[in-house]
Parts: C-alpha cells; sequence; structure tokens
C-alpha cells in the first residue's frame, strides 16, 4: 500500500502543494539538509520507529510519508482522534501477519498525543519487538503527552515553526507550480505580508487562505491584503491548553510578573484568556506568584490573588477578567522578595539530610513538659506574652540546629520593617545571652 502520487485537481491546494521528497522540503534544516538528522536516516536505508513533534502546518506528515515511500514498506495510517484499540489490534494484527512472510510494516499514528495511556500501551510490545515501525506525530509535547515507556522506544524529531521566508517560499512556489495554481492570480506585496501575519508559521494555515482568496478572484487579478484578511476571517490563535503554547504562555505571564512587567503579564493573561484558557488555571499562577515571588516584601498580593481566585469560581468569564487583571497587575508592580520560600527549603534541605530532630522538651504538650519540671530537664517554657515586647529569650530550633538562621528579610517594601523587627529582636536575645 502506497501514498497516492496523483490527486484529483479539485484536491485542496495544500494537499497538491506537498512536498514530494526532502529535496522539495522547506525549512527545518537540522533534518531535511545535507547534514540532517532525517537525511543521514534516508541514506542509511534505516528506519527506526520515531516521534514527529511540531506546531501545525511545520511538515510532521509531509515528511513521515516521504520517510515510508523511501523505504517502500507497507504502511497503515491511524489518527488518534478517532481510532480506538480495536483499530490498534487490528493493525497489529496485519503486522504480524507480515512479519511471518518476511516483510515489515509502518504504522503511521497522527495526533498520537490523542492515544489514552491504554491505546499507548497496546502499541508498546509490538514497537518494542519490531514488529511495527512506528512513525507518530504529534503537536504536544510528547515528555507530557506520550507515556515514558513508549517514549522511550522512540527517537524524538523536533520540527520548528516556519519562519516569514519559509512561508512565502512555500506560498510563491504554490502560485506558479502548475500542481498548484499555475500563475492564475497574484498577491501584493501588501496581501503578502499580510497573509504571513495571519498564518503564524503554519504552512497548511497560509495555502488555505490563498485558495479561498483565489476562489473569488478572476484569472489573472491580483489578490490584495482586504481579500486575504476576508479570506482569513480572523487571526488562528496558535495555542493549545495542554501543549507547548499553554505552557510557553504560562511560563511568559508568570516571568512578566515576577520582573516587574506588568503591560507584559497583562498580555499574556489576555492572550491565554482569547485562546480559551481555563480562567482558574491563570488565578492559580497569579496565586503561586504572589507567594514565591513578592512574599512578605507586599502581604497584600496574596490577599489580592487569593480574593481573584474567589472571584472567577463565583462569578466566571467574562466578568472575572477584571479580577485576573487586577491581580495580575498588582503582582508584577509589587516589590518582590523570595526569601520566606528561600528558607523554607533551605530548613527542608536540612530536615531531608538530618531527619526529623526531636523538640526541645520546653516546646512539648503539657503533659510531656511534666518531665521538666519533675526530673529538671532544662529550664521550661516561657509564654512570651509575659515579657516586654512579647518577647523573651528562647531556644527554639531542635538542639542540634540551634541558633540557625534561614529567614533573613530583603529591603523590598514591607519586609525591610519586617527585617529590622527581627534584628532588634535578635539583637536583644544576643545581649540577654551574655547579660548586656
Amino acid at each position: 500500500m502506497m501514498f497516492d502520487d496523483q490527486l484529483p485537481e479539485n484536491a485542496p491546494l495544500a494537499a497538491r502543494m506537498r512536498p514530494r521528497s526532502l529535496d522539495e522540503i522547506v525549512g527545518q534544516p537540522h533534518l531535511v539538509g545535507p547534514d540532517g538528522a532525517i537525511t543521514r536516516l534516508v541514506t542509511s536505508g534505516h528506519l527506526p520507529s520515531m516521534l514527529l513533534w511540531g506546531p501545525p502546518g511545520s511538515g510532521k506528515t509531509t515528511l513521515a510519508r516521504i520517510l515510508i515511500s523511501t523505504i517502500g514498506a507497507e504502511w497503515r495510517q491511524l489518527s488518534a482522534v478517532n481510532a480506538g484499540v480495536a483499530d490498534v489490534r487490528k493493525v497489529i494484527a496485519e503486522a504480524k501477519a507480515l512479519q511471518r512472510g518476511g516483510a515489515r510494516m509502518v504504522l503511521f499514528l497522527d495526533e498520537a498525543h490523542r492515544f489514552n495511556k491504554g491505546q499507548q500501551d497496546a502499541l508498546l510490545p509490538v514497537v518494542e519487538d519490531g514488529t511495527i515501525t512506528l512513525i507518530a506525530s504529534s503537536t504536544e509535547n510528547p515528555y507530557y503527552e506520550i507515556n515514558s515507556p513508549l517514549l522511550s522506544r522512540l527517537r524524538v524529531y523536533r520540527l520548528e515553526p516556519l519562519s516569514e521566508e519559509n512561508l512565502r517560499e512555500i506560498v510563491s512556489r504554490a502560485l506558479e507550480d502548475p500542481r498548484g495554481l499555475a500563475g492564475r492570480v497574484q498577491l501584493t506585496d501588501e496581501a503578502m505580508a499580510a497573509l504571513l501575519e495571519l498564518s503564524g508559521g503554519d504552512a497548511r494555515q497560509a495555502l488555505n487562505i490563498v485558495e479561498s482568496a483565489a476562489a473569488v478572484t478572476d484569472e489573472g487579478g491580483t489578490i490584495g491584503p482586504e481579500l486575504v484578511a476576508e479570506a482569513a476571517q480572523q487571526r488562528l490563535l496558535q495555542y493549545d491548553r495542554v501543549g507547548d503554547q499553554h505552557y510557553e504562555a504560562a511560563s511568559a505571564f508568570i516571568k512578566s510578573m515576577r520582573g516587574n512587567d506588568p503591560d507584559a503579564a497583562l498580555y499574556w493573561c489576555a492572550s491565554m484568556i482569547a485562546a480559551g484558557e481555563d480562567p482558574t488555571f491563570i488565578a492559580r499562577r497569579i496565586v503561586i506568584a504572589a507567594s514565591e515571588d513578592v512574599g512578605n516584601a507586599d502581604p497584600r498580593a496574596l490577599q489580592v490573588a487569593v480574593a481573584a481566585m474567589q472571584a472567577v469560581e463565583m462569578i466566571g468569564l467574562p466578568e472575572a477578567q477584571y479580577a485576573l487583571a487586577q491581580a495580575a497587575a498588582y503582582v508584577a508592580s509589587a516589590p518582590k522578595s523570595n526569601r520566606a520560600g528561600g528558607a523554607y527549603f533551605s530548613a527542608l534541605a536540612d530536615v531531608e539530610e538530618k531527619g526529623r530532630l526531636p523538640v526541645p522538651l520546653h516546646l512539648r504538650p503539657a503533659a510531656h513538659r511534666r518531665l521538666t519540671r519533675e526530673y529538671g530537664y532544662g529550664k521550661g517554657y516561657l509564654y512570651p506574652h509575659d515579657y516586654e515586647g512579647a518577647d523573651v529569650e528562647q531556644q527554639y530550633l531542635p538542639d542540634a540546629l540551634a541558633g540557625k538562621v534561614y529567614y533573613e528579610p530583603s529591603d523590598e517594601g514591607l519586609e525591610k520593617q519586617i527585617g529590622e523587627r527581627l534584628e532588634r529582636l535578635r539583637r536583644a536575645r544576643r545581649d540577654a545571652r551574655h547579660g548586656g
């Protein structure tokens, strides 16, 4: 079973212009250039199981088809969107029959991240023993979406988004190539610029827009930017709530708040909301930033963030956009300190290194403290409110860590005042210890 080389004239432009060899592929030089990883595979004649990972329209399916055609193996194609375990088992049975006859089968699995754990597990044994050579494609990060046992048996090749120069070459070829529009229409420079911007690195999207615009343009006519915009209808948001775009946008959002840039924080917040992100996910990121990055430099940031999260839960979108915007802007604009979190993880490191150390007797519950009085184990617990300033020199850490300082406040915002107070208390305790 081979791919059809001939397509009907009414096939989509993107299908008619699909590259037929590695030489025709535009972009991805790290894979299909003279020294590219895929080029070396083709030269060697060896086709291992692999996963092609990249954004929509970057050439994953095209590359898979070329690889399969190059080695001339029997192949089957499944889309994880609508295939089930029964479909997988049928392909496995066919592959085993071919194997008994000395032939091999390649399975091209599109949108592999859509397969659940059970479906992925069904493929694992036959991929492992070589019954099937699997070429999977995914727009999502496989390290999040593909089971580790299966992923460990696949070579992962990353396809990058196509550049504007790449798209320009692809569109120009489609306008002139006999397989494409064969010079029937032209694009103005302004239309080409608009098309490149609207396509977002997706070759299929670019060719679909050109085809739609050409359909309403007389032969020999020119396509302008207005027609491109009409054909595109609206910008395609390159975002998936479980994929790379999800993690990249969330990362940019968090780093913008940490970096004191409310404008960027609001942009990334808006981009996630516009793309359909779960608003509670955004709210949780703001709460985390309020504690991790603002901390005690402005404790109100956590209050604002938690209130925004509650507002999202109570009223939802679209009204909750105001609460998310308010909280994101506040956290981004607030003074920053990560000293409290850093102090906690220093303490945690001691816990992990030294184990759970004994609690000093004078800090134990009342029943335990009777041992202190009756058997003379040290002094009893001193109630701070009985002393001036509600503070008294007393050991609270385990004996093995006595005197250890974890929390050293910064000079940012309210934390500066916290630091000054702690320094006064620590100085007074030192003086008390030394009789000063």
